[in-house]
């Protein structure tokens, strides 16, 4: 290049550095390159007042509201269902006929069995909350890592004491955590109803009972310190005999105890059915000689319970419903 061409070849390479300068300062500047902002969170996310709820396990802190919830337990299935909460993830081996809905639903994640949940499968479901009770509460410290954990402080060996209540306060706890505490209240004082109408059929009535499991072929006995106390303490039934202290599974005991104690009504919880999920026992299929001498049989006020409701739950507000319908069947009869 001639030393006359100098200048001119300086000022378009100027002109050009210019123009790029200008066209990376408009890019920078564009919608284009702009990064998106943050989503914004919901009202009722902004407005949530942190609760934290104490149990037997501890304190768990729930900070917004909960969008994913897995409950491994039937009966906090029915809690989120009479509320109207939506369940991400709940084990599927035991589902009671009154939550079929959930069994075979593609957005329900099967966490595998109440007693033995599959960790893995809670993790993948991405929980903001998981519900359990004492079938599961040895995975506490492993679900809390996970995502904040409620223990269902229900006492499944002996009910005696405040069951109705402690049920109460366990959907009053769920509706403040969701929002639904008009809907709780609710559907507290409609158990209310429900057991104070029970106890006015019954208070007065002389009449004895026995709740008794059917196990293949085997019984046990659930008197007033057992699993299923509050039918004795809350709602006023008198019991046909005394009971030792009971365990989760009842006290085992022989058609003879049963004959012998003669009660005027009794309720019979098939667990085999249930657990191997066979047809129920009824009048005609329990063929058991000394139980038809007993007067509750010959008067016909043998009541097969739902044992779905008595068995896989009993500690929720629906199940609840249904126990008392049963325990009031022989009443009114």
């Amino acid at each position: 290049m001639t030393q006359t061409h100098r200048p001119w070849a300086l000022a378009l390479m100027l002109a050009a550095m210019a123009a790029l300068q200008g066209c990376g300062q408009e890019d920078a500047g564009s919608p284009k390159a702009t990064a998106p902002p943050p989503a914004a969170s919901s009202p009722a996310q902004q407005a949530y007042a942190s609760i934290t709820v104490h149990h037997k396990l501890g304190a768990t802190v729930i900070d917004k509201l909960p969008q994913r919830v897995v409950a491994l337990d039937m009966n906090e299935v029915d809690f989120l269902d009479e509320l109207g909460v939506p369940v991400a993830g709940m084990p599927k081996d035991f589902v009671p006929h009154f939550l079929a809905k959930y069994k075979d639903a593609a957005d329900v994640q099967d966490m595998g069995a109440i007693v033995q949940p599959n960790l893995e499968r809670v993790h993948a479901a991405r929980p903001d909350l998981i519900l359990i009770t004492s079938l599961q509460a040895n995975h506490y410290k492993e679900l809390s890592q996970i995502a904040p954990t409620i223990h269902f402080d229900v006492d499944y060996r002996d009910s005696q004491a405040n069951h109705i209540e402690v049920i109460q306060d366990h959907l009053m706890t769920l509706g403040r955590i969701f929002q639904k505490e008009d809907l709780a209240r609710r559907k507290s004082a409609e158990l209310d109803a429900r057991v104070q109408e029970a106890r006015s059929l019954i208070q007065d009535r002389p009449e004895t009972a026995l709740i008794v499991l059917h196990n293949n072929g085997a019984f046990s006995s659930f008197g007033v310190q057992s699993r299923y106390g509050f039918i004795f303490k809350a709602l006023g039934v008198k019991p046909a005999s005394p009971s030792a202290e009971a365990g989760l599974h009842g006290q085992p005991i022989s058609s003879e105890f049963i004959q012998q104690a003669n009660p005027d009504i009794l309720y019979v919880v098939d667990r085999t059915a249930v657990m191997e999920r066979r047809p129920m026992l009824d009048a005609e299929t329990l063929s058991n000689p000394l139980l038809r001498q007993t007067s509750a049989w010959r008067n016909g006020r043998v009541v097969f319970a739902d044992a779905e409701a008595w068995y896989v739950t009993a500690a929720s507000v629906n199940s609840l419903k249904l126990m008392i319908d049963d325990v009031t069947k022989a009443y009114r009869n």
